[in-house]
């Protein structure tokens, strides 16, 4: 494990190679896992808000299921999407048989100035908490294994591939240490 200006990094996370590419996988992440997408707390009324922006893409079973259920459950005291039968997020929409987010699309297409959750945009990063600390993990999921083979073909370390949302949550200068960091490591992680 590594720390970067109080922020703790999961050994895995410095030598990871990944690069999404959704033609391989179609969206899994949007429909495979026991929860939702992790919320911030400041992210649910601006979500819950562009939902209204963004019913176009959404599935009518959606809509339905998000006014009679809202957009969010809590468990384990941590806010998660709902998910609808347990399966895909209350966001997620079917486009040429690629599940994507809807509220992505609605950013993409200018209909809301709100992106998906930030867990979303880090993923396969997840952050946890150790010590009181944010706990950057790489969580190593079958439905990327193909993704990885691809950062590794071409040769994406994951902490460039999430840099964006690295940054908008702990800024550029954090974001500037852990690439320098990296680059001064006796493991030369651009390798791996």
């Amino acid at each position: 494990m590594i720390t970067v200006d109080g922020v703790l990094i999961d050994d895995g996370v410095p030598s990871a190679m990944f690069r999404c590419n959704l033609a391989l996988c179609k969206g899994a992440c949007c429909v495979e896992g026991e929860l939702g997408a992790p919320v911030l707390k400041e992210e649910t009324e601006p979500l819950r808000e562009a939902v209204y922006q963004v019913r176009q893409y959404l599935p009518e079973k959606n809509i339905r299921y998000i006014t009679r259920n809202g957009c969010f459950e809590i468990y384990q005291g941590d806010i998660y999407t709902r998910t609808i039968e347990g399966r895909e997020c209350v966001f997620a929409f079917q486009d040429c048989g690629i599940i994507l987010c809807a509220i992505e699309a609605g950013l993409l297409d200018g209909e809301t100035a709100v992106n998906k959750p930030l867990s979303c945009r880090l993923f396969p990063i997840r952050i946890k908490k150790k010590f009181g600390l944010d706990y950057l993990v790489f969580e190593r999921h079958a439905m990327c294994r193909q993704t990885r083979k691809e950062g590794i073909e071409k040769k994406t370390p994951l902490v460039d591939y999430v840099g964006e949302p690295l940054i908008e949550r702990y800024g550029l200068p954090w974001y500037s240490s852990l690439k320098d960091l990296l680059a001064n490591s006796p493991i030369n992680y651009a390798r791996h």
